[in-house]
């Protein structure tokens, strides 16, 4: 006879929803998704009100699963029913930035430059001219840390890196610049990440890649309004 089954229980839905059983790379992915759901339900409730409370809902869900560390959905789901793998996820996205074409990939090749953008990134210790460390901080005092290193540099036209091996979040990245009118430069940014094996069914994939899209366009916006507002003898200046 198995001892564990007469001792007493609090019920199910207790012990779901009260057990830790999110890793530490689950609560960032699922806080930094939950936090952009929540931001974009917010702005866009006035126009799609409807839309938006799901979003706003699984916001709220997500936020719930990266602060506490518990899902309810995960603890009822046996590990055999779980895909041992979630897709890799491609984002792509592209905008104007009114400086020189040669002052913006300088800008973005100095790699310690890119938390002055990109919201969740700490810090970015440069080790070499292809190495690096990347540090991203969330809520509750959650980090996670990786090596990365470059694995394409044509000065002026493109830049792509990624996560060495052992990387909790398999991730890379590339940027290409191209001239526009006005000397301007059009940049072309491809994101891509893997959640680590386990990690997330298919439904919450879904759910949460449109998150890290934003999040991914959002720092783009910034960054091009963080170039523009230097003076032009400053912009490669840190900070």
């Amino acid at each position: 006879m198995n001892q564990n089954n007469n001792r007493p229980r609090a019920g199910m839905l207790y012990e779901q929803s009260t057990v830790i059983n999110v890793s530490k790379t689950g609560r960032i992915i699922s806080s930094a998704a939950g936090a952009s759901l929540v931001y974009l339900a917010i702005a866009g409730m006035k126009e799609s009100p409807f839309k938006n409370i799901g979003r706003l809902l699984v916001g709220g869900y997500l936020l719930y699963r990266g602060l506490s560390g518990n899902c309810p959905i995960t603890a009822a789901i046996d590990d055999e029913q779980r895909p041992r793998h979630a897709r890799a996820v491609n984002i792509r996205t592209s905008m104007i930035v009114k400086r020189p074409r040669g002052e913006v990939y300088a800008y973005w090749r100095q790699l310690n430059n890119l938390p002055n953008f990109m919201a969740h990134l700490h810090d970015v210790e440069v080790v070499d001219s292809k190495h690096s460390h990347w540090t991203i901080k969330l809520a509750g005092n959650v980090t996670l840390e990786w090596d990365a290193e470059i694995t394409e540099d044509k000065p002026g036209e493109e830049l792509a890196w990624r996560s060495t091996e052992g990387a909790a979040i398999a991730n890379a990245g590339k940027v290409r610049f191209r001239d526009a009118e006005g000397e301007a430069t059009e940049i072309l940014v491809t994101f891509t990440y893997r959640p680590p094996a386990g990690f997330m069914g298919a439904g919450l994939a879904r759910l949460m890649n449109p998150a890290f899209a934003q999040l991914v366009r959002h720092d783009i916006n910034r960054f091009k309004q963080h170039l523009e507002a230097f003076p032009k003898a400053d912009n490669t200046a840190h900070g």
